[in-house]
């Protein structure tokens, strides 16, 4: 018989700390694999601001020789403060620096080498780019991370495998550990035709970063949180899956086209990073502009709107600053995106889709209106093929379609169209493949007031977290 103290325990729970009633719909199940939490903060910041930085700024080269003066690097007006406060004020949310480019050359005190800062006339030898930036960009609220270039032209144990790692991983621990926290760390395997054939130990370089610094993402070809996606234009394929199947990609010698589209059976969840410079070179030359707004514009839209993030190189001149013609080309682009996305055309519209998942008003078409990622429109879970529907009250003009999914719960959608209704019936506007965190559709300048969005191929049952429209008047 039961006391009247379990009683009152058991009737307790059920009111409070129950998860589900009976006749509760269960939540959609993940879609595995799914993003760690530092894959999706890192995909919800979406813009990144590379700052290619060294000797190479002095030289004019690309890619330095190894040899140079360390005296060479003498910015005469380094201004750290102004990187952070541009990159915070046009929309970027992360900043990552090249402490060390093939050359080898360190723009810290590394303890490791003489081919750094701390051999340079610049400072009195006492400076360190790194720590400028670090305390900028902490300043600005925005987050660090940093490129330690594996290839190296003026170490000379490079080339001795064991050697070589063990001098690496003493300098990766000197960034992972005198700087403060790091969003992201970034690495590639760069080499040019002349140098010594070698491995890199990356197993043991990302298990020092794992071990040092939790929270950031790993950039490689690979991974193992962030990819390549192939080129360096900044452009995501079309079809872009965040989940590869890393056994099939060797850093250095990745397939371009398998990075650029990603894999809808891979086993790992590796989101795409777009890196692309703002000018042709990656250092900063005089005799080099900027793009123009219209290319950088299209490389938002086919990075961001793409599912992936974008890593826009801004390099800082002689003088240590952001270009004028740089930064100017920033603030537009921020004014141009601002004026593009402020206002959401569908926000006061009613959303109705073909099915809700279990009929319940937690996964209901109006989450796709709310503005919050967390929610979302849901189906039950034999559903292949489904409508959403929204009715925005009165006819809008709009040319960019924009859909989101919840990618907390995996990416699901690998086939879908955009219809908008018209005197004669509904009109396809636009069609695609996958759409994953974020998916931007431009498409010819329409007015309607009813647009309906049709899931035709799904990996499973479909959702949608948040359908917007939006006018570029400048189309």
């Amino acid at each position: 018989m039961r006391t009247p103290a379990l009683l009152c325990l058991a009737a307790s729970f059920l009111v409070a700390g129950a998860p589900f009633r009976q006749d509760e719909v269960p939540p959609p199940r993940p879609l595995l694999p799914i993003p760690t939490g530092r894959q999706l903060d890192w995909q919800r910041k979406e813009m990144a601001m590379f700052l290619h930085f060294g000797v190479n700024t002095f030289s004019g080269r690309e890619w330095g020789t190894g040899d140079e003066d360390p005296n060479s690097f003498n910015p005469s007006r380094l201004d750290a403060a102004q990187w952070a406060r541009v990159a915070r004020e046009t929309g970027f949310r992360t900043l990552i620096l090249t402490a060390k480019h093939h050359d080898g050359f360190a723009i810290w005190p590394s303890r490791y080498t003489e081919h750094t800062v701390k051999n340079a006339s610049w400072g009195n030898g006492r400076g360190d780019v790194v720590r400028e930036l670090a305390e900028a960009a902490r300043a600005e609220g925005l987050d660090l991370g940093l490129y330690l270039s594996p290839w190296d032209r003026h170490e000379p144990s490079y080339g001795d495998e064991r050697a070589y790692n063990e001098f690496y991983i003493g300098q990766l621990r000197e960034l992972l550990t005198e700087y403060g926290p790091l969003a992201e760390v970034w690495f590639d395997g760069a080499k040019g035709p002349e140098a010594v054939d070698m491995d890199y130990d990356f197993a043991a370089y990302w298990s020092l970063v794992r071990q040092l610094q939790p929270g950031a993402v790993i950039f490689s070809d690979e991974g193992p949180d962030v990819r390549w996606i192939g080129n360096e234009h900044g452009f995501a394929g079309a079809t872009n899956w965040s989940t590869i199947d890393r056994s099939r990609v060797e850093v250095g010698n990745a397939e371009a086209d398998y990075l650029n589209s990603g894999d809808p059976e891979g086993s790992d969840w590796v989101p795409g990073e777009c890196d692309v410079s703002i000018r042709r070179g990656w250092f900063w030359h005089e005799d080099e502009e900027p793009k123009s707004l219209d290319v950088l514009l299209d490389i938002y839209f086919k990075s961001v709107g793409r599912n992936c993030v974008l890593l826009l190189n801004v390099p800082p001149d002689r003088e240590g600053r952001l270009d004028p013609a740089d930064v100017e080309r920033l603030y537009e682009l921020r004014a141009a995106l601002d004026a593009i996305f402020a206002t959401d055309l569908a926000a006061i519209g009613r959303a109705a889709a073909s099915s809700v998942r279990g009929g319940s008003a937690g996964y209901e078409a109006s989450h796709v209106l709310d503005g919050d990622l967390e929610t979302y429109w849901a189906t039950d879970d034999s559903v292949t093929r489904a409508t959403l529907e929204v009715d925005l009250g009165a006819r809008a003009t709009f040319n960019v379609v924009r859909i989101q999914e919840p990618i907390q719960l995996g990416q699901r959608v690998s086939a879908y169209r955009i219809e908008v209704e018209q005197d004669d019936g509904w009109e396809t506007v636009s069609s695609g493949t996958t759409i994953g965190h974020k998916k931007l559709d431009r498409i010819e300048t329409v007015t309607a007031r009813r647009i309906r969005l049709i899931i035709d191929e799904v990996r499973a049952h479909p959702l949608i977290a948040e359908l917007g429209l939006h006018l570029h008047r400048g189309r």
